[in-house]
Formats: structure tokens, C-alpha cells, sequence
């Protein structure tokens, strides 16, 4: 994070899901945001469609975007494929014109449009793709079990379950009890706001768990906790793979299970999510065959609850499951920090 001025395009799309790198934007870093240009909610401003945060302004062009200053045009949504929807192509086109910096996290990557980077070249503007990630990445060798930082993987239920937000809260909420903690990216919206990691889901099948050792160890020295954003879902039909890389190769010393109570099937494939026991059993039982790695605690994705049922979702997770629960971006994550304190203590305690 830094001193941008950021003008987010989520044309159509803006909402908590649809838009989830341009909400995690406005969440941890409003006060970069100058706007948002969305035709479909122009005239409002972005706390009355999020529900949290400053009023920043949507606009419905982007000349009426222009009129506020930004420097960045960042692509504030991640859809299935990563494809550049076609209409958008000109619009990116018109803001390098300007001279701004396109900061995008699709796999369709822009420094590869030879008009897009010609533009660039005549105006100054930029191109920054950040799903590019190192052409020599290494094979997992277990590693990253060898450092000293307590490693927390966040994993999820499903797809788009708010693992990233729960990893940055988790790393805010260490900080705050004092604990040298660092927030490893995995994924474009990570990596626009902290700029550490890279973009798992790039990366060659035989490669990603030793691209999550990799950060892991570059991650680790001088800290105490390592909180890995996590991705996909165990079994989820298009991204188990990854989920199981990160896993892997990440080598967690505990794990943080993110989950919607009020989502009943997947988001994508409308598979009915399991219940959590399952899911903790499931997680335990995978990471288990190279580390212990237990699930210490439930953070509840509580977007569409209010503070009173959240609090009723907490306690009723908390009798099913045997692990504390509670809603991290409502009630801050120092309880789950806590429990991964006691789990790992437990488990060096019994490892002597």
C-alpha cells in the first residue's frame, strides 16, 4: 500500500461477490480509492452497496472518473477464466491514453496486447499484470517445515469465502497483540494491496507447492507468524488443485477454516457444502500425511449477518465442531489468533 490514487473498474459487476478485489480494496485500503466506475450504480456512493466504509464516489464513465484524479485504473473483478471482457478493451485503452497505470489481475495478461503496450509507450502510462509470476519456481522438498515462524494456512468451504480477508485480518489482529506477523499473498487482490507473493494460480501444476514453500521461506525470517492466503476450496471441482499445493507446500503449523453459514450449496456449481465437522476432518486428514497442521479455529464469513447473528452462528459452530468461531471483520480475529496459539503449543508439547 501506498500513495495511489486508484480509480477501480467493476463495470456491471459491483457488489461483495461479483467484485471481491475491488471490495477487499475499499476495505484495507479506502483511503487510496478516489472511485469506482460502475454504470449499473453510478450516483451512489460505495458504503450504501457495500454496506461498510468511507462514501466513496461511482461514476459511470470514465471521464467522470478522470475528474477525480487517480493514477491507477485498477480491474476490480476477478471473473471465472480471468478473461478480458471485450468491452472493457477500449475503455483500458483510452485510460493508458491518459497515462495511468493498469494494474490488473486477469489471466488475460494486457503487457501482452502489443496495441495496449504500444499505447503505453506513447503516453507513459503502465502496465502492471499481477497474476505474472517467476519462470523457475522450484518443486516442493518440505522446506518450509524447517522454519521458525508458526506458518497458519486459511482454507475454505467453498470458493470465494473471504480467505484472503480472514489471512489479513488474522495478520492485524497478531500485530495488534504485539506478534511480528506478516501477510503472505496468493492471489491479485493480495498482491495489488501488499505486494508480497505471487499469484498461485498461475503457476505450472508441479510447481505450486514449491512456490508456496517459496514464500513461505522468503516470508518467515524476522517473523513470528506466516499467514498464507488460501485458495480454492478441497472440493471444489475446478480449483482443488491449488488448495492442495498450498497445503502442501506451505507446510502449516495450523490451519483456519473460512466459511458463509448461510451459504448452503457452492457459489459456482451449487454443490451442497458439507457439513463442518467434515470439512475439519477433511483438512486435518490432508495435511496430517506430511504435518500435523489442526484446524484451530472457524472464521465465519458473516457479510450478510448482523452483529447479533453473527454471534448466534459463532456459538452454534462453536457446539458442532469443538473449535472457537467467530467473525473476524465484525469482531477483530485476536480469539483465533489465541487458538493457534494454544493448538501449536500443544502440539510442540506433545512432539518433545
Amino acid at each position: 500500500m501506498g500513495d495511489r490514487r486508484i480509480l477501480i473498474l467493476t463495470e456491471g459487476r459491483f457488489g461483495v461477490f461479483d467484485a471481491k478485489t475491488a471490495t477487499c480494496v475499499i476495505r484495507y485500503a479506502a483511503d487510496e480509492v478516489v472511485g469506482v466506475l460502475d454504470s449499473a450504480t453510478a450516483g451512489q456512493t460505495t458504503d450504501k452497496v457495500l454496506g461498510f466504509g468511507p462514501p466513496i464516489p461511482i461514476v459511470a464513465t470514465l471521464e467522470e472518473g478522470l475528474a477525480l484524479g487517480p493514477d491507477t485504473l485498477l480491474i476490480g473483478v476477478a471473473p471465472r477464466g480471468g478473461l478480458l471482457p471485450d468491452a472493457w478493451r477500449s475503455l483500458i485503452a483510452a485510460a493508458l491514453e491518459t497515462g495511468l497505470t493498469v494494474a490488473s489481475g486477469l489471466h488475460t495478461f494486457l503487457g501482452d496486447d502489443p496495441e495496449l503496450v504500444a499505447i503505453a509507450a506513447r503516453s507513459g502510462g503502465q502496465i502492471t499484470d499481477l497474476r505474472r509470476v517467476p519462470d523457475d519456481l522450484p518443486v516442493a522438498s518440505r522446506r518450509a517445515d524447517q522454519v521458525d515462524a508458526t506458518v497458519v494456512l486459511t482454507v475454505g468451504t467453498d470458493c470465494n469465502v473471504g480467505k484472503m480477508t480472514v489471512a489479513m485480518e488474522l495478520t492485524l489482529a497478531a500485530r495488534r497483540m504485539g506478534h511480528r506477523a506478516v501477510f503472505v499473498p496468493t492471489g491479485q487482490t493480495g498482491l495489488f494491496l501488499d505486494g508480497r507473493g505471487l499469484a498461485i494460480d498461475r503457476v505450472i501444476a508441479d510447481f505450486i507447492a514449491g512456490a508456496a514453500e517459496m514464500m513461505v521461506l522468503d516470508n518467515a525470517p524476522g517473523n513470528e507468524f506466516v499467514f498464507v492466503e488460501g485458495q480454492g476450496s478441497l472440493l471444489h471441482p475446478g480449483y482443488s488443485g491449488v488448495t492442495l499445493g498450498l497445503l502442501h507446500g506451505s507446510m502449516p503449523d495450523a490451519q483456519v477454516l473460512v466459511h458463509p453459514p448461510t451459504r448452503k450449496l457452492s457459489v459456482e456449481d451449487e454443490i451442497e457444502i458439507e457439513p463442518l465437522p467434515k470439512w475439519i476432518e477433511l483438512h486435518e486428514q490432508m495435511a496430517g500425511y506430511l504435518k500435523p497442521a489442526p484446524v484451530a479455529g472457524v472464521a465465519i464469513n458473516g457479510w450478510d449477518l448482523s452483529e447479533s447473528e453473527a454471534r448466534a452462528w459463532a456459538e452454534r459452530i462453536e457446539a458442532e465442531t469443538g473449535r472457537p468461531a467467530v467473525d473476524p471483520v465484525k469482531f477483530g480475529a485476536e480469539r483465533l489468533v489465541e487458538a493457534i496459539i494454544a493448538v501449536c503449543s500443544v502440539a510442540d508439547t506433545e512432539s518433545r
